[in-house]
């Protein structure tokens, strides 16, 4: 417990059906995840946060968990925990954020929180924490000076990996995108694209379950304990009901080889709780594959896609390891500019 005053913070877990009590949860994080930047923020939507935590999927546990100020009809929530571990693979680790309304900030609510989550995750088995602090692009990859980074810093966390958040303003010029594709074909010439949207198609399951989970270490990890993925057609499929009831859909694009395998995807994805905006999710180039500009063919007909069926789209929002030169190269060719940051942080319990 923590005392500041007369103040007395009660941690308690978060029972999703609960409405009132997920609402005041989700607003405290929202608040807290979006003060001070107000235009880069992408904080998780309520209704996002409800399927993961009423629904869990087969090989992700998640919960949350609410600090709370008082008793009774005065108690207020000023601070919010929350928490998922993989369950198949990578279990050593537990992922967490803290937040704390900017008016409760220094009061010790964020160390008790996290030192609350701690005990959970070494219940749990788990002795690698990993978290998320978006920061201002100005302050650079360790986010010196800013709140969330200097708050992980000072309890323990060290950086792993940098990115750099950055916007695509949509629609991109059709010309853009022929000139681009063009650029790419002579490249890629022994490859054949295939875009849908929403579920894999079933011939494609197994190389789409195969490609996506090596994005994790395949990816640029910098200095954080990541073990590979293991590769699960099931839970795909179980992923994308998850990701229908969140509201999301997904846009999709692979480069298949003459033997009919994955060798590149890329992944668009938008929700219904935030019109108007697409993220980027993974992208991926085998390594056996790289060098025949399989990263710009699949983005540059992703995009299409994505414009194709969703004109009503007008920013797509992406995250790149600040040392991934050659994908961060496709996205400043398709036009994407850099806003913010946030840094990938790891405390080894």
């Amino acid at each position: 417990m923590t005392h500041h005053g007369s103040e007395r913070l009660r941690i308690v877990e978060v029972d999703p059906f609960d409405d009132a009590a997920l609402d005041a949860w989700h607003a405290v994080y929202a608040a807290a995840e979006t003060f001070g930047y107000e235009d880069t923020a992408t904080p998780w939507q309520l209704g996002e946060a409800r399927v993961l935590l009423q629904e869990p999927t087969s090989d992700t546990w998640a919960a949350a968990w609410s600090g709370v100020l008082g008793d009774g009809p005065g108690a207020s929530v000023v601070s919010a925990g929350w928490m998922e571990t993989p369950l198949r693979d990578n279990l050593e680790r537990a992922d967490v954020t803290v937040h704390v309304l900017p008016e409760h900030r220094r009061r010790g609510h964020g160390t008790a929180m996290l030192a609350h989550l701690e005990g959970v995750a070494r219940e749990r088995g788990r002795s690698i924490l990993l978290t998320e602090a978006h920061h201002a692009y100005a302050a650079g990859p360790a986010g010196a000076g800013e709140p969330g980074p200097e708050f992980a810093r000072a309890r323990g966390f060290t950086l792993g990996l940098g990115d750099v958040q950055r916007e695509l303003r949509l629609p991109v010029a059709e010309e853009l995108l022929d000139r681009l594709a063009a650029e790419a074909a002579p490249h890629c010439a022994a490859y054949t694209l295939r875009s849908w949207v929403g579920p894999v198609p079933d011939e494609l399951l197994d190389g789409w379950a195969e490609v996506t989970a090596s994005l994790m270490t395949e990816a640029p990890v910098g200095d954080l304990a990541l073990e590979p993925e293991v590769p699960d057609s099931h839970g795909v499929r179980e992923r994308e009901g998850s990701v229908a009831r969140q509201g999301r859909t997904t846009y999709d694009t692979v480069a298949l080889d003459v033997d009919g395998a994955v060798a590149a995807y890329t992944e668009l994805v938008t929700t219904v709780h935030e019109p108007g905006r697409a993220y980027q999710w993974g992208t991926l180039v085998r390594r056996a594959h790289r060098g025949h500009r399989l990263g710009l063919a699949v983005k540059v007909a992703n995009l299409r896609l994505l414009q194709a069926e969703r004109p009503d789209i007008a920013l797509v929002t992406t995250y790149n390891a600040e040392v991934n030169d050659h994908m961060i190269g496709v996205n400043e060719l398709l036009g994407f500019r850099p806003v913010a940051r946030l840094a990938e942080l790891q405390k080894i319990l």
